[in-house]
């Protein structure tokens, strides 16, 4: 553990945006963060919470107060790994940043969930280039306390160590299937089309244009079509995949997916924006689908 752990961020170059990697494990310097930490967290959080009670996926928001989470102070990862490793076996351990693949893929089969110590600065409120604690405390660690989902997790980090080894394209498509389901999925409940996503959890502007905007597509989910499907990172999203329940995530996740990646390697990718004859698009309220015409 690091005494004094730093803050990690991209650096801008004349190439542009660069991420930075870390792979240090660090103590949560709780007692260090200032006043305006705290209230950059309750502005998030208050704010999150009012646009996501009707819109975010019922464990989302149930798990938050199971967890204890209020915007009244930063929670101590001490705090939610009490609750979190009775429940699911999970612990949060804290990182200063970007943490390599295969660091990163490690940590999750091994039921370790990094969380970025340090929060966004306030003129970073409404959109960061990587994860903070706030979008890994309030976007992903909830649905670490539903059982199937934990165990969704910890597969896909035994699925990542393993695509590593194989190669860079086995990592390309793994890579999508955890942006679309983990970071910006959509789950069918009884109640309509509702988030899970933590990419979207965390966003103001992605909660609301994932449901709400008629641009983005709502595709059922298929693993081999989320595999060939590209993605972007510094705008909304222009495809959703929308699953029927967290069991069909896991049910997904258990075949060995060396043979997918030997039939993927043969397709070409698909551009994010694009609709396929085999897919079931999904109105954005009530959650009905229906089978597309053709390619768009």
């Amino acid at each position: 553990m690091n005494a004094e752990p730093r803050r990690v961020e991209h650096q801008q170059t004349d190439k542009g945006t660069v991420p930075v990697y870390t792979t240090a494990v660090v103590e949560q310097p709780w007692a260090s963060y200032s006043r305006e930490d705290h209230a950059t967290w309750a502005i998030l959080f208050k704010r999150q919470q009012e646009i996501l009670l009707q819109r975010a996926c019922r464990e989302c928001l149930d798990n938050q107060r199971e967890f204890g989470m209020t915007p009244e102070a930063i929670p101590k990862f001490d705090d939610l790994n009490r609750v979190l490793k009775k429940a699911t076996g999970w612990v949060l351990i804290g990182v200063e940043g970007l943490l390599p693949e295969l660091t990163f893929f490690d940590h999750l089969a091994n039921r370790r969930f990094p969380v970025t110590w340090w929060i966004r600065k306030p003129e970073q409120i409404d959109y960061i280039a990587e994860p903070d604690l706030f979008h890994d405390l309030f976007g992903h660690v909830p649905l670490l306390l539903n059982p199937v989902f934990a165990d969704y997790m910890e597969a896909y980090g035994k699925g990542g160590v393993k695509a590593h080894g194989i190669g860079a394209e086995a990592l390309v498509n793994l890579t999508r299937l955890y942006w679309y389901t983990v970071e910006f999925g959509l789950i069918k409940q009884n109640d309509g089309l509702r988030i899970y996503g933590s990419g979207i959890v965390s966003s103001k502007g992605e909660s609301i244009h994932c449901l709400e905007s008629p641009a983005p597509n709502r595709i059922g989910f298929d693993m081999q079509r989320i595999m060939r499907t590209r993605y972007r990172i510094d705008t909304y999203q222009k495809t959703y995949f929308v699953i029927d329940s967290f069991e069909q995530l896991m049910d997904a996740t258990r075949p060995d997916f060396t043979p997918i990646y030997v039939q993927l390697a043969q397709q070409e990718s698909v551009p994010a924006g694009n609709i396929l004859q085999s897919d079931i698009v999904y109105n954005r309220g009530t959650g009905e689908g229906w089978a597309a015409d053709g390619d768009v």
